[in-house]
C-alpha cells in the first residue's frame, strides 16, 4: 500500500467497502441494510479534514469501515492516529456492563488506549495533549441510559474546552423510528442520563451532538462536524452489523432494551448469563410465566442476576418488538405477580436514575396502569419532540 497514491488508496478502500457490503457476515454479525452508507464509509467527506493532523479516535469494536476497523483504515491510508479513547465495554467491546475499563495499549498497533469508563469519563487535558482533531464513531441503540451518548457529551465538552475540533461519523439509530418515555428530570442526572431527553430519544448520535451543542447542555460549545449517513431516514429498519455491546446480541434485543432495562435493579433476570440477553425476562417464581431459563456466569456477564437459579417468565424472542416499541407493561405485570413487592426493587436509586425521575416507581407501587403513568409524561415529551425537530439531519418518522 505504501507505493500507492493517497487518492488511489481512498478509491481502493471505498471499492472494498462496496464489495464487502453484499457479503454475509459471521458470528455475532448479521446482514446489513445495503443501501445505507454510514459516516465512517464516506472517506472522501472527512479525510480532507484530518489530513496532516494528529488524530484522536473515540471508538470501540463497532467503529468499522466495511470489515476493517476505522483505526486500521486510517493507518493504512497514512493518517497519524495518536490516541484511542474507549467507552464502556472497552475498545474491543468485551467488558461486562459497568466494569471498569483501564488505560493500556492496543496490542496490534501499540497506540495508547485511554479509558473513558474508569477514573475518567471525560477526557482530561493531559489525555488530549497533542491531539489536533477528534473523531467519534460508535454505534448507539437510541436509549438514554445506553452510555455511549453520555460519552459523546463529555467528549464534546472536553473538545470545546481544549479547542479541538470534533468530527462525528454518524450511524443509524435502530430505535430511531419513534420517541417515547419520560424526559430526564434535572435532579436525576448521572452517567446513565446526562441530558433532558426521553428514554427513547429518536436521534442518531450525529443529531444528538447537534442537539447537545444547540441546547447548550455542555459547559463549553464544541467545534462540531457531522458526517451523515446516506440513504437513511427515521423510518428505516436498520439492522446493526455488529452487536454494540456484549449483552445486546441482535436487533430484537435492541428493540426490547428500552422496555426491559428497567428490570436491571430488580430481582428479575433480563437474560444476562444466557444466549438470550434482553430477549427473556424471569425470576424464581413460577407465577411469572411458563418459560424457564437459568443464568450462568460467562464472558460479558459476570455474576448475573439469579445466577444458577431456574427462572420462570417470558420468552420475547419472537415478539413484534420493533412495532410494539417502548412499554411499561412487562415491568408492571411482573411487579403485580411478585409475592414480595417490598423486595422486588433491589436498588431504587438506580431505578430512578434509569427512569429519570422518582415518581414512576411510586406509581407502580400504587398500582397505576401504564396508561395512567404515561399520561403524566406526555407534556414534557411533546416539548422535547418540538426541540428535537430542529436538529434532525434525516427525514423524520412523522
Amino acid at each position: 500500500m505504501k507505493y500507492l497514491s493517497p487518492q488511489f488508496r481512498v478509491v481502493l478502500v471505498a471499492f472494498t467497502i462496496i464489495c464487502l457490503s453484499s457479503c454475509k457476515t459471521k458470528g455475532n454479525e448479521i446482514k446489513t441494510t445495503e443501501k445505507i452508507t454510514v459516516g465512517a464509509e464516506r472517506l472522501d467527506k472527512y479525510l480532507p479534514l484530518v489530513k496532516g493532523k494528529k488524530i484522536g479516535l473515540v471508538v470501540n469494536h463497532t467503529s468499522t469501515v466495511g470489515n476493517s476497523h476505522l483505526l486500521d483504515t486510517l493507518l493504512s491510508l497514512g493518517e497519524n492516529v495518536k490516541g484511542i479513547y474507549a467507552p464502556e465495554h472497552g475498545f474491543r467491546g468485551e467488558a461486562s456492563a459497568g466494569a471498569t475499563i483501564k488505560d493500556g495499549k492496543d496490542g496490534k498497533t501499540g497506540i495508547i488506549v485511554f479509558s473513558l469508563y474508569g477514573k475518567n469519563k471525560k477526557p482530561s487535558p493531559e489525555m488530549l495533549a497533542g491531539i489536533d482533531v477528534l473523531i467519534f464513531d460508535i454505534q448507539d441503540v437510541g436509549a438514554r441510559f445506553y452510555t455511549y451518548s453520555s460519552t459523546l457529551h463529555y467528549v464534546m465538552e472536553a473538545a470545546g474546552e481544549q479547542d479541538i475540533p470534533l468530527i462525528v461519523l454518524d450511524r443509524p439509530n435502530p430505535n430511531g423510528h419513534y420517541v417515547a418515555g419520560p424526559v430526564l428530570e434535572k435532579d436525576f442526572k448521572s452517567f446513565v442520563g446526562l441530558n433532558p431527553i426521553p428514554v427513547v430519544h429518536g436521534l442518531t448520535l450525529g443529531e444528538m451532538a447537534q442537539m447537545i451543542n444547540g441546547e447548550g447542555w455542555t459547559k463549553q460549545h464544541c467545534d462540531l462536524t457531522v458526517i451523515p449517513c446516506s440513504n437513511y431516514d427515521h423510518k428505516s429498519k436498520y439492522e446493526v452489523p455488529i452487536k454494540p455491546s456484549p449483552n445486546l446480541p441482535n436487533n430484537q434485543s435492541i428493540y426490547l432494551y428500552p422496555s426491559i432495562c428497567f428490570f436491571e435493579p430488580t430481582v428479575i433476570s433480563v437474560g444476562r448469563g444466557t444466549d438470550m440477553q434482553f430477549q427473556v425476562i424471569g425470576g424464581p417464581l413460577k407465577a411469572y410465566g411458563d418459560f424457564s431459563f437459568t443464568p450462568v456466569d460467562k464472558p460479558g456477564a459476570k455474576d448475573p442476576v439469579n445466577e444458577g437459579v431456574k427462572c420462570f417468565g417470558m420468552d420475547l424472542r419472537n415478539s413484534s418488538a420493533f412495532e410494539d416499541k417502548f412499554t411499561l407493561d412487562y415491568l408492571i405485570d411482573f411487579y403485580s405477580k411478585s409475592t414480595n413487592p417490598k423486595g422486588f426493587f433491589t436498588n431504587e436509586n438506580f431505578f430512578n436514575l434509569l427512569m429519570g425521575n422518582n415518581w414512576v416507581i411510586q406509581d407502580i407501587k400504587a398500582g397505576k396502569t401504564a396508561e395512567q403513568i404515561q399520561s403524566k409524561w406526555e407534556k414534557p415529551l411533546a416539548e422535547y419532540k418540538l426541540s428535537r425537530k430542529k436538529y434532525l439531519i434525516y427525514p423524520d418518522f412523522e
